[in-house]
């Protein structure tokens, strides 16, 4: 898949185009872009996905604090596994959100792009003050040369699929639920940073994040996950707390994961840790032995959840 970082970037084509902000990629953001490629195969047109970035709300709303589920890098190679051609970063600024809904049909997806086909969620909103829906599209599209295709939204359990739902249940700590939205296991992203050390003194030596900006954080426990390094992945025991046992300072969140029969240097280096399984919540021990045990216990249960 090619990654085009800009309108200016792209050449002159015919596209089928799925358009959203796409933040995890989740089943109903799969079901948009993948109507997009099976048109685009049909008709030998190349497959286009158009993203945001900066996310709107972020330039138009400066004072909400945002959080989103997947990076820019992340969501591209989301994006990739669905078999798209193309991946288009529209950069979102004030200018941009100045243009109107059918400035945005003309110019960004009839004459830059050469939109033939046009997939949208059918809560999609677009142009100045986000007064563009879907019905508007199609009817620009009839002018314009493309047809539009809206995606109903995708149910699960009777309620709708959404970003905002699987930031919800992940705040909760309801990993595998989150997990049937996705189509995926959650993810955090980050950097391995030094900590106190104090795992490894205990003989549970951690990798301890720190994540993104923007990150969503899970609710307070202990998680079974996968975590993957450059080159490798590996079983992992994820603790997500305030190390209750030793201290009292409740001011952040640690991030810290325990990799199943690995022992290297690893500081500095990008880590993704995949959240399969809760285990339990977070628990304060009077002892470093009742810890210990339990900690033993902790990564047979990943252990076993891994084979």
């Amino acid at each position: 898949m090619i990654v085009r970082q800009s309108l200016a970037d792209v050449p002159p084509g015919e596209r089928a185009v799925a358009l959203g902000s796409f933040d995890g990629v989740h089943r109903g953001h799969q079901a948009v872009i993948g109507n997009a490629v099976s048109e685009a195969r049909a008709r030998g047109l190349a497959s286009a996905v158009i993203t945001f970035h900066p996310p709107p709300i972020a330039v138009l709303r400066p004072d909400v604090q945002l959080v989103q589920l997947s990076t820019l890098s992340r969501r591209a190679a989301l994006v990739a596994e669905l078999g798209v051609d193309e991946l288009v970063v529209l950069r979102f600024d004030r200018a941009f959100s100045r243009v109107d809904a059918d400035g945005f049909a003309a110019q960004v997806l009839a004459e830059t792009l050469g939109a033939r086909h046009v997939s949208v969620g059918e809560n999609f909103r677009y142009g100045q003050g986000a007064k563009g829906m879907p019905e508007k599209l199609a009817e620009d599209g009839r002018r314009l040369g493309f047809d539009v295709h809206v995606e109903p939204l995708l149910q699960d359990g009777g309620e709708t699929i959404s970003s905002s739902r699987i930031r919800e249940l992940l705040g909760t700590g309801s990993v595998e639920a989150a997990g049937e939205l996705l189509g995926r296991p959650p993810w955090l992203e980050g950097a391995v940073v030094r900590g106190d050390g104090r795992g490894r003194e205990l003989g549970f030596p951690t990798a301890n994040l720190a994540l993104v900006p923007r990150s969503p954080v899970p609710g307070i426990g202990i998680y079974a996950g996968i975590a993957h390094l450059p080159g490798s992945r590996h079983a992992a025991a994820i603790s997500v707390g305030y190390n209750v046992t030793f201290t009292d300072d409740r001011s952040r969140v640690r991030v810290e994961a325990y990799l199943l029969d690995f022992d290297a240097d690893i500081y500095g280096s990008p880590i993704r840790l995949d959240l399969t399984h809760r285990l339990r919540d977070e628990l304060r021990f009077d002892s470093v032995e009742a810890l210990l045990d339990q900690l033993g216990r902790d990564v047979q249960a990943v252990r076993t959840l891994a084979e």
